[in-house]
């Protein structure tokens, strides 16, 4: 179920299929993520995209760099699905993709998608060649391409040629602008360039990805009102932990609030032996605060303050939402609907009852000083008197209950 909010009009663009995820067309916004074990390696990166999946990736996207790695790309799909995991594979391809792909017809047909990064097709002579022997790849198969441009790997030679007539220009532009507007060029040309190989409209995917905020947005707009295919949006080397989600929620919440963007990824460096899944659970959240997509019940909690010195809400509204988190699969699967829910767990009587009203179900916990009770609302409506150690199993039982009574079942396949 998708929810609207007061935005500028999504910009128009043609459909894409990806295996059986619609891109643009005015289909909700796709999240997805990329592993980072070796595809080589079939079990573990069966088990990462397994979990990504799981987290809610709509697409996920391997890397496909050495004979064994497209070699394991058919095994890779197959065990997936024996697990009835369907979510479609991207190939991420570089340099030596032609290759790979000529080799290996059988990892070009077990992807959804191929990712060509027209500054690493091939230098001089090659790349034309190079470039065509790929999108031949994706005609044979039947295959969406996304031709992905990136800052640190522009088309040198594309870069070259506009910094030179820009300085022999009458009036020079910046640096900086010229940058810009070889980033659209080259996915723009390269877009022109697959369909005169015959590489349909409706099977073209953009992205031109920058690591700098103000960067990436003045590109986007750049690129967004000269053509119509569905634009896939991400800040490439984002960063480590709250840098990398700030960093990324800056620009395409920019974006995206000017309706510019059709699937989404979050490229969050991970911490060593961190959870891979985190950067599909961000541009989850980013999508769902800003009232665009509905993945789980949003959790309302305040932030505490000289009226809330016990721990008790901060702890609570934790144990809420991992329990909500731990339970979505399920409840998603029974219920239509459930992932709008909203749930409040607030610290005091300040904006504790006022916060609560508002919420499907929330709970108003005792500051300091305050009577330890904590009144349940559901709907708007004072319900239930909480107290005593028991205080998080019933409130969760609450939300349960809510669930089967609130949300129709789904039918059963």
């Amino acid at each position: 179920m998708e929810i609207s909010i007061s935005r500028q009009k999504r910009r128009q663009s043609v459909t894409v299929m990806v295996g059986p995820v619609r891109v643009g067309g005015g289909a909700p916004i796709v999240v997805q993520s990329m592993t980072n074990t070796d595809t080589a390696d079939v079990m573990a990166t069966v088990k990462q995209v397994a979990e990504l999946a799981s987290a809610g990736s709509e697409l996920v996207r391997i890397t496909v760099n050495t004979d064994a790695a497209a070699a394991a790309v058919p095994h890779i799909r197959e065990k997936l699905d024996a697990m009835s995991v369907s979510v479609p594979l991207i190939g991420d391809f570089h340099f030596n993709g032609h290759k790979l792909l000529t080799t290996h017809p059988a990892c070009a047909e077990a992807l959804a998608k191929l990712r060509i990064n027209p500054g690493n097709v091939g230098r001089g002579s090659k790349h034309d060649q190079q470039f065509a022997m790929l999108i031949e790849v994706a005609l044979k198969h039947g295959k969406p391409v996304r031709i992905g441009v990136n800052w640190g790997s522009l088309d040198q030679e594309l870069l070259t040629r506009m910094m030179d007539e820009n300085a022999r220009a009458s009036g020079p532009k910046d640096a900086k602008e010229i940058l810009h507007e070889a980033m659209v060029a080259s996915a723009l040309n390269s877009a022109q360039r697959a369909e005169e190989l015959g590489l349909g409209h409706d099977r073209i995917i953009l992205s031109c990805k920058m690591s700098s905020v103000q960067d990436l947005i003045d590109v986007y707009r750049r690129l967004a009102p000269r053509c119509d295919y569905p634009l896939h949006l991400g800040l490439t080397e984002a960063g480590m932990g709250s840098k990398g989600i700030v960093a990324s929620t800056a620009a395409l919440a920019i974006l995206l609030q000017q309706g510019i963007g059709d699937t989404i990824r979050i490229s969050l460096t991970p911490e060593p032996e961190g959870d891979r899944s985190r950067e599909v659970i961000v541009a989850q959240e980013i999508l769902q605060t800003m009232g665009l997509r509905a993945f789980m019940p949003l959790v309302a909690a305040c932030p505490g303050c000289g009226r809330t010195t016990s721990t008790v809400f901060q702890q609570l509204a934790q144990d809420i939402q991992g329990y909500i988190r731990t339970r979505m699969p399920e409840w998603k699967r029974a219920y239509a609907g459930v992932e709008t829910m909203q749930v409040a767990v607030m610290g005091c009587v300040v904006n504790g009852p006022g916060e609560s009203k508002h919420a499907n179900v929330g709970i108003s916990l005792p500051g300091t000083g305050e009577k330890p009770v904590a009144p349940v609302y559901v709907d708007g409506e004072k319900t239930i008197t909480l107290k005593g150690d028991t205080i998080a199993a019933e409130f969760q039982q609450i939300v349960e209950d809510y669930i089967r009574s609130h949300y129709p079942p789904r039918a059963q396949a």
